[in-house]
């Protein structure tokens, strides 16, 4: 790499309001999408509570990726506000910021390892294959409360990552935040007999954001047997407008190899670093066109859900175990 391209790189890095902006935008037109809910489900056609609530899926999902940006400090260039903003998103998601923060480096430190947190339990050889598939059937369809049990348990779990007093502090602060948060909006729900909208305007499009998230994150890593960033992830990376569109509603994670490569560099800048996608080893694979194509190329490997080079290397030993016997 150049010096003109090790400070174009830097300069890349810099976070700016401009996320901060296009995720306010996001969320004004979930308010809009509240209104008009309210409005089908009191005098409007009530048709069009379903498709309002599928669109309220995809925004919501696309929050969980606001979430995630601010968790890498590139949501916003005020640290303190950034992690603000984390916080609140998270709250909506049952996610507290400093734990998804601390798991979510062992993602990127050890991806694709037995140490990585967030695949478990998909990267350890030692649980059975029934196990996996449940954990995956679990995560696919029950998301929304899948996810926070995932992070919670690398928290609470003897040996966790997480050994820092003053972060688990700060954790356990975040959980009572959440836990208090959520309190006053059941109550309230319950105090107006809302039950009927809370269903409709979160619980139903959170449940199926919760299994995007999931679908997605499997697209990304799962069935990959690699070692290298190029070879443990898949990327899409759309030519048309509509792909284009898509990749920016979920704040350009579909370009997660780039991601993986450059894990601070802000969402709005991934797409100018495509080049970094070129496979150079032979197990590594070129980014997919659209998350069909990437969604059947991860379909097969849901039968032995497995993700890491790992996984190889014990084939290996119980092929050499075998043939001693």
């Amino acid at each position: 790499m150049t010096h003109a391209e090790k400070d174009r790189l830097i300069e890349m890095h810099e976070p700016h309001w401009t996320s901060v902006w296009i995720w306010l935008g996001f969320l004004a037109v979930v308010g809009l999408i509240w209104t008009l809910q309210l409005w089908a489900m009191t005098t409007g056609p009530g048709w069009l509570v379903v498709p309002l609530v599928l669109i309220l899926a995809h925004l919501y999902h696309s929050h969980l990726l606001a979430f995630h940006e601010a968790a890498h400090g590139s949501l916003c260039p005020n640290p303190r506000w950034n992690d603000r903003l984390g916080i609140f998103i998270g709250i909506f998601g049952f996610m507290v910021f400093s734990l998804f923060r601390a798991v979510h480096h062992s993602h990127h430190a050890y991806l694709a390892t037995e140490r990585d947190e967030e695949l478990w339990p998909f990267v350890k050889t030692d649980k059975p294959r029934w196990f996996r598939r449940l954990a995956a059937i679990l995560e696919l369809t029950f998301g929304l409360i899948y996810t926070p049990f995932l992070f919670l348990r690398a928290f609470l779990r003897k040996g966790s990552i997480i050994q820092n007093r003053a972060r688990r502090r700060r954790i356990w602060l975040e959980i009572a935040l959440v836990a208090a948060v959520w309190s006053v909006i059941v109550a309230a729900t319950a105090w107006w007999g809302a039950w009927r909208f809370f269903l409709v305007m979160f619980v139903a499009p959170a449940s199926l954001a919760g299994s995007m998230q999931s679908l997605r994150k499997y697209i990304e890593h799962m069935g990959m047997l690699g070692a290298t960033v190029l070879s443990s992830t898949r990327t899409v990376v759309s030519d048309g407008p509509a792909g284009r569109f898509l990749a920016f509603t979920l704040f350009h994670e579909p370009y997660h190899g780039v991601h993986h490569k450059f894990a601070r560099l802000p969402y709005l800048a991934l797409p100018k670093f495509t080049a970094e996608l070129t496979p150079s080893l032979p197990d590594e694979i070129c980014p997919f066109p659209t998350y069909r194509d990437a969604f059947k190329d991860m379909a097969g490997s849901l039968s032995d859900p497995r993700v890491g080079a790992q996984w190889l290397r014990h084939s290996r030993i119980d092929s050499a175990s075998l043939r001693a016997a």
